[in-house]
């Protein structure tokens, strides 16, 4: 069993690092191909400057996406998310949506499998989906988004869907959703060009830190069964209900 987790995983890490280089190749082509068939290239000395203004935030951004969603999404949903794209309107929610009607937890080898799969149909339904909305709405986007009627629903289009997304969670975990919410609130009043990546760290780092905090008395039977090798899963109702002298060795 061991042996072929190792192996899952292995070819999970090998096949996701194969296809995210193909991606990132695929994505610089498109500039370089463009100068190619144009006959113009970028001054370098110009494109400096961009790289050494831009890289730097993104290096950031990069490094706290891969700390936050891996723990969520799983090594086959992370490397699927970061192909594709669109993780935190689309993939993110779509594998935790899919793990929690499935009743399985993040970083677990059920979470694992239903992650990677759910994102998988996630990409091939977002493409079908925006390919035949391109062929049917082209003709008449232009016009419908310039319209006064339509054009308040399109500036509003990322609120409503966070928006959607958001209020069944706040609803089921409201004393949770509170301290994330004011604290992205006050990052963005001292600094609202604050990147989307940052943000989300800053909040679940928030959130885990409420989590201790108000959930305290279910984190010492399990800090205690850590503390004696005891690695049970169970669940937060059990561990509620477990008297304290039961996690300690006899």
């Amino acid at each position: 069993m061991m042996d072929n987790k190792r192996n899952y995983f292995d070819r999970v890490h090998l096949w996701g690092a194969v296809w995210n280089y193909a991606a990132l190749f695929m994505m610089m082509m498109v500039p370089v191909m463009m100068s190619i068939v144009l006959k113009t290239w970028p001054s370098l000395s110009i494109l400096g400057k961009v790289i050494a203004t831009l890289a730097p935030l993104y290096w950031v951004t990069g490094i706290i996406e891969v700390v936050t969603y891996v723990p969520m999404l799983g090594a086959g949903g992370t490397y699927l998310s970061f192909v594709t794209g669109n993780i935190s309107n689309l993939k993110l929610p779509c594998g935790l949506n899919a793990m929690e009607n499935a009743k399985v937890r993040p970083n677990t080898e059920e979470g694992e499998v239903i992650s990677t799969i759910s994102i998988a149909v996630s990409s091939l339904t977002t493409t079908i989906v925006i390919a035949v909305g391109v062929l049917v709405f082209a003709p008449i986007f232009s016009s419908a988004s310039d319209n006064p009627t339509f054009k308040a629903a399109f500036s509003n289009v990322l609120p409503a869907l966070f928006g959607a997304l958001g209020a069944s969670y706040f609803a089921k975990h409201w004393k949770l959703g509170i301290a994330p919410i004011i604290g992205g609130v006050i990052v963005l009043l001292i600094s609202p060009a604050t990147g989307v990546g940052v943000l989300m760290f800053v909040t679940i780092v928030i959130s885990l830190v409420a989590a201790v905090i108000i959930h305290r008395d279910l984190f010492v039977p399990v800090l205690k069964g850590m503390k004696n090798g005891k690695a049970e899963d169970v669940s937060a109702e059990e561990i509620k209900d477990q008297p304290e002298g039961d996690n300690e060795e006899s």
